[in-house]
């Protein structure tokens, strides 16, 4: 009760004896503060001594999540045996676009062309020079495609075992390996389309009435071999063949009883056979013998150009003697 009696007399004059209550109210005070103050101190040496503890994470927070992009991880090579199936493909489509276009594998089956050309040897030919309307010439060996009775009564040399022959037809499809089923000939080309060919007796061999020297014929036999023929009028658009085995060549001399007198379509030439690849101690090139260069043995060919130009010649004669009478009219006047 005097509690509140004190404070209904506020702002009245202090009674003596309360100056030293107020005195104690003081003294307490002063120590709260010092209380405070060591508090915050012991707080701050305690912080001290264990570390910051605000600015560690509790042990079980999560990390925080990083703001920069992970860097790509390189792309790891393909395996080889990934890459080998299409390194195959990719083979085999250029190995048929080679054979198609550029050039094929034949392999020769007789004696015909000896000794230019052994049993089992493996030529080139051209076959991207043709697509631009290259046509064969005198001396050159060429692989054409049977006229037409011409290999009647050749088999065909293909293995008995299934397997085998399914692999060789795969491999001579894409021009790995020449084919063993297609009927087709090698000859050397002797004369072409408007030439005049022959061979009496024993020979020689007669183009355009240039007698040829042939070193390439197997050794023993006659320019005629057992066939003398002639003269042929070699077509346009055709060629004479005949095989460097004279004594051992079905050529065009036994075929001229059949349509083309013995002569072969240009269009069934498949191209010129320019180098032996296999076996490797066979390799060599097969050029032009040089007596197919003889001059005048196509004398008969560029006939025709010669003769235009005389007509034009003799037709152009008149302007000039008429031009040159006007110059002289011009310096007597």
């Amino acid at each position: 009760m005097g509690d509140l009696v004190i404070g209904a007399r506020s702002g009245a004059g202090e009674p003596e004896g309360s100056g030293g209550r107020a005195a104690r109210s003081a003294e307490t005070a002063v120590p709260s503060a010092s209380a405070e103050e060591a508090a915050a101190q012991s707080a701050d040496e305690h912080g001290d001594s264990t570390g910051d503890a605000s600015q560690q994470p509790p042990d079980n927070a999560e990390p925080a999540e990083s703001t920069e992009k992970p860097e790509r991880s390189e792309r790891k090579p393909r395996s080889f045996w990934k890459e080998l199936p299409i390194l195959i493909g990719i083979a085999l489509v250029l190995a048929l676009v080679i054979k198609t276009f550029f050039v094929q594998a034949f392999s020769i089956p007789s004696e015909s062309m000896q000794n230019t050309l052994q049993v089992g040897d493996r030529v080139l030919v051209d076959k991207l020079t043709p697509w631009f309307g290259a046509e064969p010439e005198r001396g050159e060996v060429v692989v054409f495609h049977d006229p037409g009775g011409w290999l009647a009564d050749e088999p065909t040399s293909q293995s008995s075992n299934s397997f085998v022959r399914g692999v060789q037809d795969v491999l001579s499809f894409v021009g790995l390996m020449p084919s063993e089923n297609e009927k087709d000939l090698i000859k050397r080309v002797i004369a072409v389309g408007g030439d005049t060919v022959e061979c009496e007796g024993e020979g020689p061999v007669k183009v355009n009435g240039i007698a040829l020297d042939e070193p390439y014929v197997y050794a023993g036999n006659t320019p005629c071999g057992t066939k003398p023929f002639g003269p042929v009028k070699v077509p346009d658009g055709r060629i004479w063949v005949m095989g460097d085995h004279r004594a051992d060549s079905l050529d065009s001399r036994f075929h001229m009883d059949q349509p083309g007198g013995g002569t072969v379509p240009v269009d069934d030439v498949i191209g010129r056979a320019f180098v032996v690849a296999w076996p490797i101690n066979r390799w060599s090139t097969l050029p032009v013998p040089d007596t197919f260069d003889q001059k005048g043995l196509a004398a008969a060919l560029p006939a025709a150009p010669a003769a235009a130009g005389a007509v034009g010649a003799v037709a152009l004669l008149p302007l000039v003697r008429r031009r040159r009478n006007r110059t002289d009219h011009d310096e007597r006047s």
